[in-house]
């Protein structure tokens, strides 16, 4: 775990500065490659790390988070393009960003963590398994269906056909190659790991694409300024449009778990301040309000960069600032290098990306331990690659929740019975008077002639119908003998006194 608490005589630690090159170095092909799968232009993605790095960087909520555009928005900035159109892009950002600065301003930003741990980890890997199957598309160089589910069923056609085209085939070993070398790099030897993966993918695919003159398609540069479009009246007036809204309602509750979430996580890796969750919404807000005026891409907290912070040795919020400092000098002095990066390469980056989303050990440890919950996970995943990212999320919220009623109001009933002593009968879970006919069931089968142990101490709650039917069935089964019926433990939270003699 990193320690902040450190001394500095300059404006910001020498560990910032290296960190923020390193962080820049790991958010550059990221940057990119989420704008390019997004289907917007790339200097577009650069826009929101640059706001996202030096506005949302500046702002106060959590230490040593960096924000950007994230792999997580792009099914659905994906969606939001071809069901609204490019320039519409911006007016919802911008709404978004206003309804999580309204959040946080509210000091909603806690109950975010409120949110079912399953339901963003399916979230998370129903994303990954779209992203994956629509970059395999791109590494190839052919057209991706429109839908997640399409995607994945089109898919060994689309394998049929690349198989077939030298060009194709060649744009499949360029992305798989890439692949390779962002997991092979993590073996190298520590030095040379300072220098990130997904960058080195990208620089020698870019130069084998010179070198050897491969057919491939690479970035299309128009310049960061023409990117740029400012939302009209045209668009703004299109916010009247309640599937727009809802639209905007899926960005702003997506962005601002994922960044709350992201923020939790990166609490654990360092020892410093901890994050104000509605300041850090309020932080998130801003940069999505500034990144839609812009026209640019919804910007996230994004675990990678933010990891890679806090393991590059960053101490202050001065590291995730410079990195967007270095981001716009890269976009001002050197734009037409992009035009030398293969999509299929940052296609490859994706993959890897978008398998780094599915929790495959979270998965395996829940089914084992909490099965309910594997489900939850399963289900919005499945329901995302189907559906839809909105419709999936709130399938999978409705699930978390149905499955929480449904473990509040369970009761369990168990009897344990040697033939000689007391017959003992445990009640488990909650009773309302919705289970009183099974209650009373299980108890009047008991034989009347034997004395009964009633462990209430596994109880969470006792409504007043139950405790008058217990002690009234108590007195019944007990007669003249006022110790046939022993309550045991019941804590202090049930409502009213235990049933038997002890009441």
């Amino acid at each position: 775990m990193t320690d902040l608490r450190t001394p500095r005589s300059l404006p910001f630690p020498r560990q910032d500065l290296a960190a923020s090159l390193v962080v820049f170095l790991v958010a550059l092909p990221l940057c990119i490659g989420v704008a390019v799968a997004s289907g917007v232009p790339a200097e577009l993605g650069l826009i929101t790390g640059i706001v996202g790095g030096i506005v949302t960087g500046l702002m106060r909520g959590s230490s040593l988070q960096v924000s950007g555009p994230a792999a997580g928005l792009t099914v659905l900035v994906l969606e939001a393009v071809r069901a609204f159109g490019l320039p519409a892009l911006g007016v919802i950002v911008l709404a978004a960003g206003v309804l999580q600065i309204v959040m946080g301003l509210l000091r909603w930003g806690r109950w975010f963590r409120a949110i079912s741990l399953s339901v963003v980890e399916g979230m998370l890997a129903g994303i990954g398994l779209v992203i994956i199957a629509g970059q395999l598309y791109a590494a190839a160089g052919l057209t991706a269906p429109a839908s997640g589910l399409d995607k994945l069923i089109g898919l060994p056609g689309a394998l049929v056909e690349a198989l077939g085209s030298r060009t194709a085939l060649v744009s499949l070993a360029l992305g798989a190659g890439t692949v390779l070398v962002v997991v092979g790099w993590r073996r190298m030897p520590r030095r040379a790991r300072a220098v990130p993966g997904a960058l080195v993918a990208v620089l020698l695919a870019a130069l084998a694409t010179a070198a050897f003159g491969l057919p491939v398609e690479t970035v299309r540069v128009s310049g960061v300024l023409e990117a740029v479009h400012l939302p009209g009246a045209e668009a703004l007036s299109s916010l009247a449009d309640p599937a727009l809204l809802g639209t905007v309602l899926a960005f702003a509750l997506i962005a601002s778990a994922e960044s709350l979430f992201s923020a939790a996580a990166v609490d654990r890796l360092h020892s410093g301040p901890r994050t104000d969750y509605d300041k850090e919404l309020l932080a998130q807000g801003s940069g999505n309000a500034l990144c839609g005026l812009l026209g640019a891409l919804p910007l996230t907290a994004v675990i990678v960069r933010s990891s890679a912070n806090v393991e590059a040795g960053a101490r202050t919020k001065a590291s995730r600032v410079l990195h967007g400092v270095w981001l716009l000098l890269f976009v001002a002095l050197l734009p037409a290098v992009l035009a030398y990066i293969p999509l299929a390469a940052l296609a490859g980056i994706l993959v890897h990306a978008g398998w780094k989303l599915i929790p495959f050990k979270g998965v395996a440890t829940l089914w084992r331990r909490h099965r309910g919950e594997a489900l939850v996970l399963v289900a919005t995943a499945t329901a995302i690659v189907a559906v839809g990212m909105f419709e999936g999320v709130l399938i999978g919220l409705v699930l978390s929740v149905a499955k929480a009623a449904w473990e509040a109001s369970h009761l369990r009933i168990e009897h344990s019975d040697d033939g000689r002593d007391a017959v003992r009968v445990r009640l488990q879970g909650t009773i309302t008077f919705l289970r009183l006919p099974q209650i009373l069931d299980s108890l009047e089968a008991l034989p009347s002639d034997r004395r009964v142990v009633l462990d209430l101490s596994g109880i969470h709650h006792l409504d007043h119908a139950c405790r008058a039917a217990l002690e009234t069935w108590a007195e019944r089964h007990g007669g003249a003998d006022a110790e046939a019926v022993r309550a045991s433990t019941a804590p202090d939270r049930h409502e009213g006194a235990e049933p038997g003699s002890g009441r």
